[in-house]
């Protein structure tokens, strides 16, 4: 169940896009040019992030299943409005190739995507920030790590096989509390929900991906917490491919057989359980930047537009972005 602080923060992302959806839209085309050149002050770090995102380099055409930047489709949810965000700066008739929801594979065309798998050849899944309410939580944890219970919690819906292979790895083990609220779970598998402050008076948070990425990672590495989790097969704009085990989280084995001896090390070397803390903090901060989040933004779809052959390029922004 959200929190009344939670609903209120869903409520005003509704009021606050719907109210950018009922503005005269040609007022936001026109600023796009100025958009732009303010993107393109932005330094290093946000050219990079543009070119990881939208890892594109070769000009294509979009596919006859492209919608036009003015009428993209799911009108009402957090896709349509944070895609909309910014393609409101772009000529309504500029066509986007998209794949709302978890996408567990490559486009076979440039698409806008909200996640990818994390292989080289991903190119064609370009990255938004996309379903950002739900995925990017950043929630202040006010536990120190030593003030926390010396335990692992895991909750979620037994949706793939490695979630029921952790489950069943961990059941007996003392220093775990694993399991799924879900009611459709097996009653072996279920235990009671945890609201996310409970979830932070643990020591030890497991992360493990669903449909795709797992949607906790994000507040996990930003709480005071230690992540456990097996390397990560899925990226969306959080980068997890850029999220680097024994620097910002703990890996674990296959099959999990690992678990208990890894909580007995960090509870023997609580010092070195808050470099990685710290380390996963910092890769947070990252996203708390809103001009640069901006900046990234726009670009990556400006560089979509560029490559589809649907814009004439500006020299300057062009050369920002290419470097």
């Amino acid at each position: 169940m959200a929190s009344p602080l939670r609903t209120a923060a869903r409520v005003f992302y509704f009021v606050r896009n719907i109210t950018r959806d009922v503005v005269p839209q040609a007022l936001f085309r026109h600023c796009l040019a100025s958009r732009l050149q303010q993107a393109r002050l932005s330094g290093k770090t946000v050219r990079d992030r543009v070119n990881y995102y939208n890892r594109l380099d070769h000009s294509f055409v979009p596919s006859a299943a492209a919608v036009p930047a003015g009428q993209i489709p799911k009108f009402g949810s957090m896709y349509y409005y944070d895609l909309k965000e910014f393609a409101r700066y772009f000529d309504r008739d500029l066509l986007i190739d998209l794949e709302f929801g978890d996408v567990v594979d490559v486009p076979k065309m440039p698409a806008i995507v909200k996640d990818r798998p994390i292989r080289d050849d991903n190119g064609n899944a370009v990255i938004m920030k996309l379903d950002k309410f739900r995925h990017f939580r950043f929630p202040r944890d006010r536990l120190s790590f030593a003030d926390k219970r010396p335990m692992a919690v895991w909750r979620g819906d037994l949706n793939n096989p490695i979630r029921k292979r952790f489950v069943d790895a961990v059941r007996d083990l003392p220093v775990c509390d694993a399991g799924s609220p879900k009611p459709s779970a097996p009653e072996n598998y279920r235990k009671p929900y945890l609201t996310l402050p409970q979830h932070l008076q643990f020591r030890y948070i497991v992360s493990l991906e669903g449909n795709d990425v797992a949607t906790n990672l994000k507040w996990i590495m930003s709480s005071n917490s230690l992540c456990l989790m097996p390397p990560p097969t899925y990226e969306t704009w959080f980068a997890e491919a850029e999220v680097e085990a024994n620097v910002h989280y703990v890996p674990l084995a296959p099959d999990f057989s690992d678990v208990a001896d890894k909580i007995a090390y960090f509870e023997r070397h609580p010092a070195e359980a808050q470099r990685i803390i710290t380390a996963a903090n910092a890769y947070c901060r990252r996203f708390s930047n809103e001009k640069d989040e901006w900046a990234v933004s726009l670009l990556v779809l400006y560089k979509y537009f560029v490559l589809s052959g649907q814009i004439k390029p500006d020299a300057e922004v062009w050369r920002y972005i290419t470097g």
